[in-house]
């Protein structure tokens, strides 16, 4: 049993308001119990890219059952000196919630904490962090057929990474963003007390509201306004190949899906697919609409024939169907499956993301068509933005990325083969392709979406130009506010990662100091 094992569980009996008999129980060591450490560690990781031999590992696993279990944890883990790792979900791109750089950390797992109470009448529902979003989406089908909330398409990501990072799924025209639903937190502070709105004040409410909540204490739940959905969702997925015009379509495509009833969300998908023994893209273009077939062809015939969706190609579900269609899963199904906590394929994968502020050209469209052909294996998601993402100001919270973006984009790159040489070649090829695409997306600063971790454009520890250019990149002028934020109440930066919000340290000597 390590020295360290017995430490921090002392720590926890003597922090506990009583004594509490389930301590040893929910927290996990190697040297104790390596199988069941290694089982909690790998339920929630959905990146093989971090689960290897090779990967740090921490020291310790705690997996609170109660909101006095957290309280704990911080402050042990601040008086033993140990970094503290925050997982809710596991959709966590470059592993940040449970992979470290420093030699001694330990991971907070959230999901035994996963209660979600929805209350149809005030339209309003209280999740905990550790909930997935189709626990949240499946406790407001139970409750209510007229009702949704506006999140991912993936009901296995967690609910605090996805909403403290901004949030958005197939809504996003109509209702925002997933953090403009949020009304009120519960927070455990640096010092280990429990926080709501009033108590923690609107500087706060408003970091952990898109600027991620790890930075800054550890969310234990939101409270969320859910929203007014139609009994009638009309969902489509349409495929085209280069030679039945998908360029075109997709050129088109971007001057409709920002600007077209904000009722309607178009994806595009763009992949790279061999046929006829060479590689070429297609274009996948799939939709939500709030509202019945007729009326979705009605519209798609008045502002985008070209695309010529039929009767045929449209299937009117549920709002809670069309949870499961978007997440590849049989509609059909009982919605119980949104319970399912661990359905993903686990691949080995990497993401990155832009912003595009102005049309491309329709020979810029062709170029990024043979590219993506040329370099075979990485894909991009488009989502548009427009409707209400226009409506609501920069600063509202800390995701800036609204009016004035026309789409966003997500590459994707999934691997199965556990081949570094080819993980090297494909974290290369995105690279390649991401800095091909520079000349068509944002710039000054050229943006990225926080919830798409990326470290290659850099890291928000420590002070200096590249940590101010990383925190700009993700949120723009808002960055500034957040390091203000993050200085009033965790002035020692003792929640922190690779990418977390830095505190402002008057010694410093870098451009941060100057804010």
């Amino acid at each position: 049993m390590s020295s360290f094992y017995k430490s921090f569980l002392q720590c926890l009996q003597e922090q506990s308001p009583e004594p509490d008999p389930i301590l040893s129980s929910i927290v996990y060591s190697p040297a104790v119990n390596y199988t069941a450490f290694t089982a909690v560690l790998q339920a929630s990781i959905r990146n093989r890219r971090f689960n290897t031999v090779s990967t740090p590992k921490p020291a310790i696993i705690i997996t609170p059952t109660k909101e006095s279990h957290v309280q704990a944890v911080v402050k042990c883990a601040k008086k033993l000196g140990v970094q503290i790792k925050i997982r809710s979900g596991g959709h966590d791109y470059d592993g940040r919630s449970y992979v470290s750089n420093e030699k001694n950390f330990i991971v907070l797992d959230m999901f035994k904490l996963h209660d979600v109470k929805v209350d149809s009448e005030t339209e309003t529902a209280v999740v905990q962090t550790g909930a997935q979003l189709g626990e949240l989406y499946y406790r407001i089908w139970e409750k209510s057929k007229v009702h949704g909330f506006p999140a991912g398409v993936c009901p296995t990501v967690g609910v605090g990474g996805h909403v403290s990072g901004g949030g958005y799924g197939t809504m996003i025209r109509k209702y925002g963003l997933s953090v403009d639903q949020v009304i009120d937190a519960r927070i455990v502070d640096v010092n280990g007390r429990i926080l709501d709105r009033k108590s923690m004040g609107e500087d706060l409410f408003w970091a952990i509201r898109g600027g991620g909540g790890a930075s800054f204490g550890v969310v234990l739940s939101y409270t969320v306004k859910i929203v007014r959905v139609p009994e009638i969702n009309t969902v489509f997925k349409i495929t085209k190949s280069v030679a039945e015009n998908a360029t075109d379509l997709v050129y088109k495509w971007q001057a409709v899906a920002p600007v077209i009833n904000r009722e309607l969300f178009i994806r595009v998908i763009l992949m790279p697919v061999i046929e006829n023994s060479r590689t070429t893209v297609h274009a996948s273009f799939i939709a939500h609409f709030m509202g019945d077939s007729n009326k979705l062809l009605d519209l798609m015939n008045t502002k985008f024939p070209e695309l010529a969706v039929k009767k045929e190609d449209c299937l009117e579900l549920s709002w809670a169907q069309s949870v499961l269609y978007w997440a590849n899963l049989d509609y059909k199904l009982p919605e119980e499956i949104l319970l399912e906590r661990n359905s993903d394929t686990v691949n080995f994968l990497t993401r990155k993301s832009d912003y595009v502020q102005n049309p491309i050209s329709k020979s810029g469209w062709v170029s990024i068509f043979n590219k993506l052909a040329e370099l075979g294996k990485c894909g991009f998601y488009l989502n548009p933005y427009g409707g209400r993402m226009d409506e609501l100001p920069e600063s509202a919270t800390p995701c800036p990325h609204r009016a004035g973006n026309l789409f966003k984009i997500q590459y994707s790159m999934n691997w199965v083969e556990d081949d570094p040489s080819l993980e090297e070649k494909y974290l290369n090829q995105t690279r390649v392709l991401y800095a091909f695409m520079t000349k068509y997306v944002s710039k000054n600063p050229r943006c990225s979406y926080l919830n798409y971790r990326d470290l290659d454009i850099g890291v928000m520890t420590g002070t200096g130009v590249s940590a101010y250019n990383s925190g700009k990149m993700y949120f723009k002028g808002n960055f500034d506010r957040l390091v203000k934020v993050k200085t009033a109440v965790d002035p020692d930066n003792f929640f922190r990662n690779e990418q977390s919000i830095p505190p402002l340290h008057e010694k410093s000597l870098g451009i941060i100091s100057c804010l």
